[in-house]
């Protein structure tokens, strides 16, 4: 049922395609059958995410944080640099996150006992009750967002997404050869 609902909705880039075909057909468009469509699922994406976060308190910012700390295990601890170096946590603005989190009885800081310079974030037992909580609720809201995908078609399309990451930051070191070759 959601692959029909999908398939009945008017394709908007595909809109925006024809438009530039129209006024400027010398130009291949192409790359916005993929990028436009990637960045269009990606902001229907964030604002269901942040709907669903909101309601449990949350920005997508704290939760990152969160799921960082509880995938590393038990003792649910790190430092400030190494949750800007999890994966999807940007060092800007980690210790405003932190502060928040920390106010809201989620984590605690905690120094090292043997180097008292390394200060920890640490879940705590509410923070751990929460992110699992959310954590759950979260993954059952991306399945629904790809319910209209058949497992092989999901299996696809992360190996496809995969390599266009891998494209794009191809690009950017072959701008820079390009660059430093001029």
């Amino acid at each position: 049922m959601a692959q029909r609902r999908a398939g009945k909705r008017p394709d908007a880039v595909a809109g925006i395609v024809e438009e530039w075909a129209r006024e400027r057909p010398e130009l291949d468009t192409s790359p916005l059958e993929v990028l436009a469509r990637l960045h269009r699922s990606y902001l229907q994406y964030q604002a269901r995410l942040t709907s669903q976060l909101d309601e449990h308190g949350l920005s997508v910012a704290g939760f990152d944080v969160l799921t960082a700390l509880r995938r590393i295990g038990a003792p649910y601890r790190l430092t400030a640099g190494q949750l800007a170096a999890s994966g999807l946590i940007s060092s800007a603005g980690v210790t405003l996150r932190l502060d928040r989190l920390e106010k809201d009885g989620l984590l605690v800081r905690e120094r090292d006992a043997e180097d008292r310079r390394v200060v920890y974030s640490r879940l705590t037992d509410a923070g751990l009750k929460k992110v699992d909580e959310v954590f759950a609720a979260h993954l059952e809201n991306e399945r629904r967002m790809l319910g209209g995908l058949t497992p092989a078609e999901r299996r696809q399309l992360a190996r496809l997404l995969s390599k266009l990451e891998g494209s794009i930051v191809a690009s950017d070191e072959a701008a820079e050869d390009g660059a430093e070759a001029s």
